[in-house]
């Protein structure tokens, strides 16, 4: 804790807490969004109510869950991460209340507006952030943070297409489209977990070395890249199939590289570790659906659930407790929430496999295990999220 010599060193906060820093507006708004919209769309899926939708349930379903939760979560990580990365600041105030209030608007849109005023609010935010992000970095000399920029403006167009296809304007099934997102997602996932993952483990763990090869490195991202790109743009094949697995098989060593099993007695590292072995899961499931061995959403729920899922709530605690000034160590709560995520995937993905006569049942627990997830979250973080850090540090 500072000293009072310390504190009076310290500049003093400027504006309201709660838009200093990317994490805060996007961690609060992508954890009340989960929290809500995963058992919402259950009840609509069983008959149990209607929402005045603007397009199908199941579209509306799965593009929110990528372009809604997904992205505020990555927006409000790379807003804050940005800073960290350049030293420059990363929007604030009013700016960061703007881009804040565009990404409430989409999603109310979705239900309470037309159609087009929806899609052009979604599609507003990606492109804006991807700017400032690509310019930050440039007036920093980051060159190697670059892709993640550029793979935002894919994202984008991702965005646009379903849009567009949604609208009639272009001739492309719309899910195509999403699948094209959520392989963007992936992407992200694998650039961020291969930097922060390791270093995580090895500040957290004294004595620790982890050091993955270069080739593994770069045939790991390359080999996931093209695996995903013939899922989403070419016909189910043995070729795209075994491509896949091979991106699986990868994704496997690099988590064996990283010693997942020494981080057992602390839950802040062992949920990415966790959640990062959904990774492998997810991409040997779709290598399977290519050979109609499985359905295709086996795969896409194990990355979007389990790897998405499980990386967000490890990244959005640590993340939130290291900016706001508090120890790295999560609480029994956040345990629980970790553990809550983890089965939803496991009763999303795995007891569907195991047991389908009982889908609704298994469906019925992932959206209650996810919501009671991202409740803790907030119960936990939302005091945090809108007050000074413990510090007192601006940001």
């Amino acid at each position: 804790m500072p000293t009072a010599t310390d504190s009076a060193r310290l500049p003093s906060p400027q504006g309201w807490p709660l838009l200093r820093l990317g994490f805060r507006p996007f961690y609060l708004g992508a954890a009340a969004y989960g929290m809500l919209a995963i058992p919402l769309w259950i009840a609509v899926l069983l008959g149990q109510m209607s929402l005045n939708l603007t397009l199908s349930p199941v579209l509306w379903h799965a593009h929110e869950m990528l372009f809604g939760f997904a992205v505020a979560v990555i927006v409000g990580f790379l807003l804050t991460a940005g800073k960290a990365w350049t030293g420059l600041d990363t929007p604030r105030g009013a700016v960061l209340a703007a881009l804040a209030g565009l990404w409430l608007a989409a999603r109310l849109a979705a239900v309470f507006a037309p159609y087009g005023v929806y899609a052009l609010l979604d599609l507003l935010l990606l492109p804006l952030v991807a700017g400032i992000f690509i310019a930050l970095l440039l007036r920093a000399g980051g060159g190697r943070n670059l892709p993640l920029g550029f793979i935002l403006l894919l994202l984008t167009l991702a965005n646009a297409v379903f849009h567009g296809a949604v609208s009639g304007l272009i001739d492309v099934d719309p899910v195509r489209a999403l699948h094209a997102g959520l392989a963007m997602i992936v992407m992200i996932e694998c650039v961020i977990a291969g930097r922060v993952i390791p270093a995580f483990t090895q500040s957290a763990l004294p004595g620790m070395r982890l050091k993955v090869p270069p080739v593994l490195e770069r045939a790991t991202l390359g080999t996931t890249a093209i695996a995903l790109a013939l899922w989403v743009l070419a016909p189910a094949s043995i070729f795209s199939a075994t491509v896949l697995g091979a991106a699986a098989l990868l994704h496997a060593l690099r988590l064996l590289r990283w010693k997942p099993l020494r981080t057992r007695s602390r839950p802040i590292l062992w949920v990415l570790h966790l959640a990062y072995a959904w990774l492998p899961i997810g991409l040997a499931l779709l290598a399977l659906s290519q050979l109609g061995v499985v359905g295709v959403s086996s795969g896409i729920h194990a990355l979007a659930v389990g790897a998405t899922g499980g990386l967000i709530i490890g990244m959005i605690t640590r993340t939130a407790r290291g900016h706001t000034g508090r120890p790295l160590q999560a609480s029994r709560l956040e345990t629980a929430a970790y553990l809550l995520v983890a089965g939803a995937a496991v009763a999303r993905v795995l007891l569907p496999l195991l047991a389908p006569q009982h889908l609704v049942i298994w469906l019925v627990a992932a959206a209650a295990a996810w919501g009671f997830a991202f409740a803790l979250y907030l119960m936990v973080f939302s005091p945090w999220l809108v007050t000074t850090r413990l510090d007192g540090k601006d940001g």
